[in-house]
């Protein structure tokens, strides 16, 4: 027979050897979790710390309620269990389907659909040798829904709604598995299993492949601004941003010596250009695994961090997480289990430019050997900024089932690798008394935002395919909870630095990146240059791509991104302020419409604009040959655009989109008006 427990501030269901647990986790919010273990583990995933908060308990013959503050959890004797909000409305419940069933979220005239010979149930523990669980946790759609968040996906669709998506990293895929509805919560799949998640017309399905106990957060508000809120409180906020975040980046695959980047540094100077940080990519290492310069092709780093800082110029290295087998540091790293383990097969994870193993991330140990390493060879240097590349970490092919971490098999705890990545690199500058913390990493998980994680969307194509796509990759990044986000301006790879059709999609790009969180120049660029020797003592020598900066693209294109640079520019205070309301609130810089116009249906509807921040409507050029384009004004103020022009909203307007410009508009009273308005 099933029990119902209460508790001064939790409530529990029992039955043969699950244990359900819900108690209060910060305002308006609940934790949820189940376990056929005897206890339940004390790990708190993502979530921080509860706060103390007063919840109320109350109790019938056949259920048990938990209310604190806007959100209510009525559990009954089944198990079931259902969530409502402040007003006694329905916001999300358990999918049951037995011949006993009884819904509780349903009414009486309802509550047929609920019985049935399927034999499912809301939680399913399935069984697997050696003690865990597959779990499969479903919920009873809403047809009228919107789902929002989740991490990047490389797709164009903002609303989530009739989405299945892989709960795992990849390349340019970040699960970040927090979602945001439009009925009033947000959930947090708290857990780092590799599964993947069904936002289907007939049922919501999360599934962990392998796991110990289901657990998840949940919060509601009436609005989405609230509920990203509350999730930053239960998981933390960016830490404060430096003044340099918001200027310009410059990078590209690969600036191969010490001389090279020197030039490019002098060069934006002698233009005058406002240049905020130089990037030195992969492979100026003397072998993977070593985290330092290659001293022939990086004589004196000192000297060039140097001459950098005297221009103002911040430096940023990148750091593989990848250790080759004939680094002097593998044997010893090995030895010591700080490596990424297979369970079949030989012991290579990557074999790009060398048979490569992961460091394990997820080991306290070798997250504090790899920073001492980092901070002996580029930190004493007075490099403070690091590229963790590779962050997923991307293995040769995506079998997660072969491979062991430290903290359990991946399929069990996967997803947590970007975030202890970057946890290791947060913690050692901090430890050395740094503030201006900012690590550039392609991947993250919930809770990466507060190790100063700047996102990036990947190796995307170069094409306006890929363009469209990453327009919703940052929008649900920062509703999933991670304000800082980036992309390589005009894609990864593909372009032609000589193309035309390539200089179009750059442009767009550029213009685009102006009204993101950051302006970052990188690419491998056609043609290839390929290094003066293929290998050096037997390790391969790594080729570059083409020039990548703002004049390799012809006087013409220079002239057009020069003037988008100076409208960032004269942004930066604007955008500095953006960064500090994400450190305080974790409010995203890029916002869909409906954050401040919810009560506009439009706003829900349209997913190819944007704001940024409160006072700048952004509307993209994402089509080739594009010369005009539609835009929905959302009513309530006066927009203007960088021409003066003065539109009213509640409109939908067609205006130009010669190449030199981008659709932005200004909402009337702004200051920014008088700062961009021509």
């Amino acid at each position: 027979m099933s029990e119902l427990i209460s508790h001064s501030s939790s409530i529990e269901w029992r039955f043969e050897r699950q244990i359900l647990r819900i108690e209060p986790w910060g305002k308006n919010s609940l934790r949820v979790r189940a376990t056929c273990a005897p206890e339940f583990s004390e790990s708190l995933h993502a979530l921080l710390p509860a706060e103390s908060c007063a919840a109320a308990v109350t109790s019938s013959a056949e259920s048990l309620t938990l209310r604190n503050g806007n959100i209510t959890a009525v559990l009954n004797l089944k198990g079931q269990l259902a969530f409502y909000n402040q007003r006694g409305e329905l916001l999300l419940e358990e999918m049951w389907r037995q011949r006993s069933t009884v819904g509780i979220g349903a009414s009486e005239k309802s509550q047929d659909k609920y019985v049935s010979a399927l034999k499912l149930d809301g939680r399913e523990f399935k069984p697997l040798t050696g003690g865990k669980y597959q779990l499969t946790v479903r919920f009873e759609s809403r047809p009228e829904e919107r789902l929002y968040g989740m991490g990047q996906y490389q797709q164009p669709w903002l609303d989530l709604k009739g989405c299945t998506l892989e709960l795992a990293q990849r390349n340019s895929q970040a699960s970040v598995p927090f979602m945001q509805s439009s009925l009033g919560y947000g959930l947090l799949w708290n857990n780092p299993a590799i599964g993947e998640v069904s936002f289907a017309k007939n049922q919501t399905e999360w599934r962990a492949r392998v796991t110990g106990e289901m657990d998840y957060w949940i919060t509601a508000a009436d609005s989405i601004v609230d509920i990203t809120r509350q999730y930053a409180n239960a998981t933390g906020t960016p830490p404060p941003a430096p003044a340099f975040i918001s200027g310009l980046w410059q990078c590209k695959l690969r600036y191969r010596t010490q001389q090279e980047v020197l030039d490019v540094a002098r060069e934006y100077r002698r233009r005058q250009l406002p240049l905020s940080v130089m990037v030195i990519d992969f492979f100026h290492w003397p072998n993977q695994g070593t985290w330092c310069f290659d001293p022939i092709d990086w004589p004196d780093p000192k000297a060039m961090v140097d001459e950098l800082s005297a221009m103002g110029i911040e430096l940023m290295v990148s750091v593989w997480p990848t250790v080759e087998a004939r680094s002097p540091l593998y044997p010893q790293m090995k030895a010591k289990g700080w490596l990424v383990s297979s369970e079949r097969g030989v012991q290579v994870n990557l074999d790009f430019m060398g048979n490569t193993t992961f460091f394990d991330a997820t080991h306290p140990q070798a997250r504090q050997f790899v920073w001492e390493t980092v901070k002996k060879n580029y930190y004493d240097l007075g490099i403070k900024l690091f590229w963790l590349d590779e962050a997923e970490p991307e293995y040769r092919a995506y079998d997660f089932d072969n491979y062991r971490y430290h903290a359990g098999p991946v399929l069990e705890v996967g997803n947590r690798y970007p975030r202890d990545f970057a946890q290791g690199f947060y913690d050692g500058l901090q430890a050395n008394g740094e503030r201006d913390i900012v690590n550039l990493v392609r991947c993250s998980w919930a809770g990466s935002q507060r190790y100063g994680v700047l996102a990036w969307s990947g190796d995307v194509h170069s094409s306006f395919h890929a363009f469209r796509n990453q327009i919703a990759a940052g929008l649900n990044m920062g509703l999933a909870g991670i304000p800082w986000w980036t992309t390589d301006i005009g894609g990864f790879q593909g372009g032609n630095v000589n193309d035309p059709a390539f200089h179009e999609l750059l442009i767009r790009w550029f213009q685009w990146a102006v009204f993101c969180p950051v302006l970052r120049m990188h690419g491998y660029r056609e043609p290839q240059i390929q290094p003066p020797e293929r290998y050096r003592d037997g390790i391969p020598q790594c080729n570059s791509g083409s020039p990548n900066e703002l004049w390799s693209y012809g006087e013409a294109n220079f002239d057009i991104m020069q003037h988008w640079l100076s409208v960032r520019e004269k942004l930066r205070p604007y955008i500095d302020a953006l960064y500090d309301n994400a450190h305080q609130h974790g409010d995203p810089l890029m916002r869909p419409l409906f954050w401040h116009y919810p009560q506009q249906q439009q706003s829900w509807e349209t997913e190819d604009q944007y704001l940024f921040g409160e006072d700048l409507l952004v509307a993209p050029v994402m089509h080739a040959g594009q010369r005009q384009r539609e835009v929905w004004l959302p009513a309530g103020t006066q927009w203007i655009a960088l021409n003066g022009e003065r539109y009213q909203g509640g409109e939908r307007i067609t205006v130009d989109a010669a190449l030199e410009t981008i659709p932005v508009f200004i909402r009337a009273g702004s200051e920014l008006v008088n700062i961009l308005v021509n």
